[in-house]
């Protein structure tokens, strides 16, 4: 395998070392595999909606989640790790291309979108395929698929997708739960479709017979607000309109099988060589449907219920890495792509079973937010072999894997690649190290943190819509400065008593806006 990466010492020097031994004793093919052995395996567990406040770990109540706090207390937990943005298609561009998801005026996409990273554009799963690392994505998608330049055809070959931008393998919900097409993709085909039964799929306005929840809403099993009122599928109503299709259409109670078993079986047939797996779930996105053997497993109903589920599912994946002999060796790092949502589309009973949890934690706002709840997340790192156990108060962005993964592998970046992306691969592997100095929090207006202060552009953005969620979106007409050492309730605008620091924050954000290549 030609490798067009270049080992740091440490590593050379134990390479060198296990290649030499190998060589009196064992097989050219083993040796190829002590080789591969020394790069670390890379699986990145991407929650959606999950909160600061959601796993026991970080002060849950009302749910219990041992799997994921059993990788918390065997790794680094942090407390101040971002998202790049409070809504989850636009950090899901972020994390997989180094580059704030502005810069591509990206937004929550539809069904039928087209692929929103360009094929040329590089990519972490492209980036370590350099390092000889095969590379999967398996769960939700949300970024698009097709040239956009024809409308998708969803019985053919779907392409650009992710094997475009360097995935080996991907098995996907094409957009997110609440939207049709409700089938699963394998690769570049949607998988049991019947010819006699095609499938197609409109945003502009109702296709085919299937019942609508506007049109026969006692066939809803949960009540969905207009823009969710759609066709219906496995007794939801859903965001868009979808003809045929039938033999191919999902059960939500099954995600949890189906996407645990594809994942466990990419390690399985990777395990000898380094792999790249980006386990992206559906849940605890709505419409929450947990399988029945989660149900009740929570205080807070099927929101709490579905953590338990996601919690049994990072258990299943970790088990496997264990069964594979690779666990010790693997970077397994635990986030979410925006803050919590108790409401958002469908009724089922999240506000009225929160009792005493704070899905947040102490901050405030949550997903679509420009307060801190939007994109402070739950972050864990977790890597046996090289990272001990601690908590860390470093500021840190998901936007950053990109170049400290590059970094860990001695790959160099071009220029132009992964621009935002910053090498804090220090502080991702050690609980003292010090991360970010600044980010930028983006949420319909972009926020600056430099150190303990945040500070929120002003905006004419509507946020009824957000506020119609119960959240509050943190948008205002005025400029908004927060000091958070004192304040991480973002309770006290300060702004009027710092119009010096207003104007440089406000500077700086201007200055990050005008980037075209890597500091």
């Amino acid at each position: 395998m030609n490798f067009t990466t270049k080992l740091k010492p440490a590593v050379l020097s134990g390479l060198v070392a296990a290649l030499a031994l190998a060589c009196t004793s064992q097989s050219n093919d083993v040796i190829a595999k002590d080789s591969a052995s020394e790069k670390p395996n890379i699986v990145i567990f991407y929650v959606d909606d999950l909160g600061y406040g959601d796993l026991s770990s970080y002060g849950a109540v009302g749910v219990k989640t041992p799997n994921v706090d059993k990788l918390a207390a065997n790794g680094i937990k942090f407390t101040d790790a971002h998202s790049s943005a409070a809504t989850c298609t636009p950090s899901r561009y972020s994390l997989l291309t180094g580059e704030y998801a502005f810069r591509k005026k990206a937004h929550v996409l539809k069904g039928d979108a087209a692929l929103l990273i360009g094929t040329e554009q590089p990519t972490m799963a492209s980036m370590l395929k350099k390092a000889g690392y095969t590379s999967a994505v398996v769960g939700k998608w949300h970024l698009g698929l097709g040239d956009g330049k024809q409308p998708i055809d969803w019985n053919g070959e779907i392409k650009p997708g992710p094997l475009e931008i360097g995935f080996d393998y991907s098995f996907l919900l094409p957009a997110t739960g609440d939207r049709v097409p409700a089938v699963y993709m394998e690769n570049h085909r949607v998988i049991n479709l019947s010819k006699d039964d095609p499938l197609s799929v409109d945003y502009t306005k109702k296709i085919g017979d299937r019942p609508t929840g506007y049109e026969n809403p006692d066939l809803r099993r949960q009540v969905a607000d207009d823009q969710h009122n759609k066709t219906i599928v496995n007794g939801i109503s859903r965001i868009g309109w979808m003809k045929g299709g039938k033999s191919a259409e999902w059960k939500d109670e099954d995600f949890y099988t189906v996407f645990t078993d594809k994942a466990n079986q990419f390690i399985d047939q990777n395990k000898n060589n380094p792999f790249f797996l980006f386990f992206s779930f559906h849940d605890i996105h709505v419409p929450r449907l947990p399988h029945p053997r989660f149900q009740g497993q929570s205080d807070m109903g099927p929101r709490g219920d579905a953590i338990v589920q996601m919690d049994y599912i990072t258990g299943q994946v970790i088990k496997q890495l264990e069964k594979s002999g690779v666990l010790d060796n693997t970077i397994v790092i635990f986030t979410s792509d925006n803050g919590p949502v108790l409401n958002d589309g469908y009724e089922d009973q999240a506000v009225e079973k929160l009792g005493e949890h704070s899905p947040a934690g102490v901050y405030r706002g949550g997903k679509y937010s420009a307060f801190e709840a939007g994109t402070r997340v739950p972050t864990i790192l977790h890597y046996p072999a090289k990272v001990k156990a601690g908590v860390s108060d470093a500021l840190m962005s998901q936007v950053d894997i990109y170049a400290s993964v590059a970094s860990l592998l001695d790959i160099s970046l071009a220029s132009d690649e992964a621009i935002d992306s910053q090498d804090q691969s220090a502080a991702w592997l050690n609980a003292n190290a010090n991360g970010r100095q600044e980010l930028i929090e983006e949420a319909f207006t972009l926020s600056l943190r430099d150190g303990q202060w945040k500070y929120i552009s002003p905006t004419d953005n509507n946020d009824g819509w957000i506020r119609g969620k119960g959240i509050e979106s943190g948008m205002k007409k005025v400029p908004q400065l927060y000091n958070l050492a004192e304040d991480p309730s973002e309770r006290r605008n300060v702004a009027a008593h710092y119009p010096q620091r207003v104007e440089q924050m406000q500077a700086r954000i201007e200055q990050i806006k005008q980037r075209t290549r890597r500091p």
